[in-house]
């Protein structure tokens, strides 16, 4: 019995230590502030990056995350999701507009007043948040559509504003009116919570006070001493980021074309179309990102036919100047975003719309001149060839062409010696010739 009560005891003991390592590691897993850098258009990428670090911070029971912003804007569906994410979140969002310059500006401007928290450095503004809504052939909406989508970007901001506590009117303003306000004047107007120097005054600010959750919970935050962790991109992200650059996008786009209409008019050449193919696909993954007018790429893909068919038809230039003309509207038409950071730049984009058409031109007349020229081996090469008839011809015997001794055949008897040239290549190794 003793060593059985030992034995139970010793278990006892194991339990109650193993039970105090697991709520100390749950207690550890519970200390901690969570930041992310938002430094980029918001589109489904950025909004991939907010979305997965809330709910990592929710699933480490973090006790706080904070979205350092700096963005001018971006796309409305992207916008909606990182909101829809932030009012759902099982912990509190802090938006911070940081370093002094940065601006949240737009679809900024909303994810910030989604959040629980509003803070903004010294230097920075917020606001300009009026939608643009652009057609897929690039033509701006008519006024009853855009009254629409104002209308309903503005009840959108102004029940977020209220729910969070904050200036109705001026967030209303900041949509119909497309107005900005400076740190001053958004804490003054109770748009924003704080003006801080750095993340370490928010938490100053706000440990041990209660906000109201947009739910109407009222949740205590307890921030002192917290270590803050920053939770970088993925590489798979940073690669998207990268490769959603619009100039970027744009230049390999153009590469693609290029390997393929090289590969096809050259084919067998093998690494064009290898480059051009990977090109082409990193370039369409990118336009998945991107706002893109399709009439735009039609265009393109219009000039690259108009190229191939002056090789065909050759219309003394004309099918060349309609590419020339095809590439350059198309190129300023294909990225077809609401804000000038997610469009290539026209300084960009020009020269290499006209450089690219120059290539193609280049190709054409390579590709003219070859056709031109008299073809110099085979049957075709010995068409024009001049020799010797090495015997009587009548009308057969043989012939010395292109040094090499032919049986030949000739259109009237010629004698040993006579200039000949070739008509036509018969049958049998044969030539057909007559007298020069």
């Amino acid at each position: 019995m003793t060593r059985a009560h030992s034995y139970n005891e010793i278990r006892v003991k194991k339990f109650l230590v193993i039970s105090l390592l697991f709520f100390a590691l749950s207690a550890l897993s519970y200390s901690s502030i969570f930041k992310i850098t938002v430094d980029t258009a918001i589109h489904p990428v950025s909004s991939e990056y907010i979305c997965d670090a809330i709910d990592r911070a929710e699933t480490e029971n973090a006790k706080l995350i904070i979205i350092v912003l700096n963005t001018p804007g971006g796309l409305d569906s992207s916008m909606r999701e990182i909101m829809e994410k932030i009012l759902n979140s099982e912990i509190p969002v802090a938006a911070y507009v940081h370093p002094s310059g940065s601006r949240a500006a737009s679809a900024g401007f909303f994810i910030s007043m989604a959040c629980d928290i509003f803070a903004m450095s010294p230097g920075t503004n917020t606001g300009a948040a009026h939608p643009v809504s652009i057609s897929l052939t690039g033509q701006q909406m008519d006024e009853t559509m855009s009254d629409k989508v104002t209308n309903d970007a503005a009840s959108y901001i102004k029940s977020i504003a209220e729910k969070r506590g904050r200036n109705i009117q001026m967030a209303e303003d900041a949509v119909r009116k497309s107005l900005s306000y400076t740190e001053e004047e958004a804490l003054k107007g109770n748009l924003i919570d704080l003006i801080a120097e750095d993340e370490q005054e928010i938490i100053r600010h706000f440990h041990g006070k209660s906000i109201k959750r947009f739910d109407g919970t009222e949740w205590t935050l307890d921030l002192e001493n917290e270590e803050i962790i920053s939770i970088p991109m993925t590489g798979r992200q940073k690669f998207l980021i990268t490769i959603s650059n619009p100039n970027l996008a744009y230049l390999l786009l153009m590469i693609g074309l290029l390997g393929l209409y090289f590969e096809f008019s050259n084919p067998g050449a093998i690494l064009p179309g290898v480059l051009g193919g990977i090109c082409l696909l990193l370039a369409i993954f990118s336009f998945q990102i991107l706002p893109i007018n399709y009439v735009g790429l039609i265009l393109i893909i219009l000039a690259i036919g108009l190229f191939i068919l002056e090789i065909k038809i050759q219309s003394y230039g004309i099918l060349s100047l309609g590419g020339i003309a095809a590439m350059l509207i198309g190129s300023i038409m294909l990225i077809n975003a609401p804000i000038p950071e997610l469009r290539p730049s026209l300084k960009f984009i020009i020269p290499m719309a006209l450089g690219l058409s120059l290539i193609f031109i280049f190709l054409i007349v390579i590709a003219i001149r070859a056709h031109a020229q008299r073809a110099s081996t085979g049957k075709e090469g010995l068409i024009g060839e001049v020799g010797v008839a090495q015997t009587d011809l009548s009308p057969e015997g043989k012939v010395f062409v292109h040094g090499e001794i032919w049986q030949a055949e000739a259109t009237k008897d010629l004698p040993l010696g006579t200039k000949v040239k070739v008509v036509e290549v018969l049958k049998n190794l044969r030539i057909k010739v007559t007298k020069i």
